[in-house]
């Protein structure tokens, strides 16, 4: 590990100590970690170099319209690679939420929310990607009972 020293104006490091406050980090050390972390990961995403990910996508939709929850589902099975959990409640007569756990390539799993958010009817569409180190995802271990 390596120790670095940086000085910081009144201002900014008072600023920066809210931060850390609000956030709840116990040291500077680890909230300097994790803004670089985020970072880093950002640039990351932005250029291309992070090959894999893992990623939050999140929409709101009409349950009313039109074949949209049979759509919905049916591009999750389509891409059962990708697709690794969901939650899904009412939120209204009308509204529903879900919550999309996704894994894999960054290209691949990037689309496939851009193409849910772009569905008729669903609304307020957001996903979060979070780069990975990790390579492909290791299939399900079955396991017999003895």
């Amino acid at each position: 590990m390596q120790r670095l020293t940086i000085s910081l104006d009144d201002d900014l490091a008072a600023a920066f100590d809210e931060l850390m406050r609000q956030r709840g980090y116990a040291n500077r050390s680890e909230a300097v970690r994790d803004l670089l972390r985020r970072e880093l990961g950002e640039r990351d995403l932005s250029s291309g170099a992070a090959t894999e990910c893992v990623a939050v996508l999140s929409y709101v939709f009409d349950h009313h319209e039109r074949q949209l929850s049979s759509r919905l589902t049916d591009m999750q099975h389509d891409h059962h690679d990708l697709a690794i959990a969901t939650m899904h409640a009412h939120i209204s007569h009308q509204d529903c939420v879900e919550t999309v756990i996704l894994r894999g390539a960054t290209q691949a799993v990037k689309a496939f929310a851009e193409g849910v958010i772009a569905e008729t009817g669903v609304r307020h569409g957001h996903v979060q990607l979070i780069p990975t180190s990790a390579g492909p995802a290791p299939g399900p271990v079955w396991r017999r009972r003895a």
